[in-house]
């Protein structure tokens, strides 16, 4: 097998496994979300924290990561303020309870060496979640709208589309 064809079925089981995850969620997640509505609030723990790209962190400076997925389908950038309920089965739940003001830039993909992603716009180069990438399947050249803070500087996006595929 060549490069190029092992970069492909790279890809498709990337798509594979983000279509499983996907699926697990929707047939999980509503049933997860009712169970926590049912709980007695004395029954639940919750912490609130800041997103920083990849993890929500507290006022005590303790780290909480944040599914992929989840900070994917949410759009969720630096600066949003979450809530953090564990259910007495050790179940995470995270709810966006305080967006951060938003803008929208445009920008071109490009895959590091490392296997993850940025997007560079016209004034500097943002990451991007591997989840959001391969959502939106995504490839290296393509033009992308991400979503970053209206004030201050992030050093992650989220994707909001692909806006134009590559000519390759």
């Amino acid at each position: 097998m060549n490069d190029g064809e092992l970069e492909k079925i790279r890809r498709l089981l990337d798509s594979a496994e983000n279509q499983i995850r996907q699926a697990k969620s929707a047939l999980f997640g509503t049933q997860i979300h009712n169970n926590a509505k049912n709980l007695v609030a004395n029954d639940e723990e919750a912490v609130e924290g800041v997103f920083d790209g990849e993890e929500m962190i507290d006022s005590s400076g303790k780290k909480y990561p944040v599914p992929a997925n989840y900070a994917s389908k949410s759009k969720l950038i630096p600066g949003d303020v979450l809530k953090l309920t564990t259910l007495p089965d050790g179940t995470f739940l995270f709810k966006q309870i305080g967006p951060t003001p938003r803008k929208k830039v445009v920008g071109i993909l490009e895959e590091l060496s490392n296997g993850k992603y940025t997007v560079k716009s016209e004034r500097k180069k943002y990451r991007v979640l591997l989840a959001s990438v391969t959502y939106f399947k995504a490839e290296p050249g393509d033009k992308l709208t991400i979503i970053v803070p209206e004030k201050g500087n992030s050093e992650w996006a989220a994707v909001e589309n692909l806006f134009e595929r590559s000519s390759k």
